[in-house]
């Protein structure tokens, strides 16, 4: 299954966009990945500091 961001969690920090190696997560107030396009390699879930992130 895909990343999820909690929108409560995040804090927009963009961290997690630049280390996306597929390009699958945008960042508007939260971030947002899409879901057809992410690998699931958990890299976001590793580098993001506020632990907003989680494959499900």
């Amino acid at each position: 299954m895909p990343a999820v961001v909690d929108a409560s969690l995040c804090d927009g920090c963009g961290i997690c966009v630049d280390e996306c190696p597929v390009g699958a997560i945008e960042l508007n107030d939260y971030a947002h990945v899409d879901e057809e396009i992410c690998t699931e390699c958990g890299a976001c879930v590793d580098i993001c500091p506020t632990e907003a992130i989680s494959l499900e």
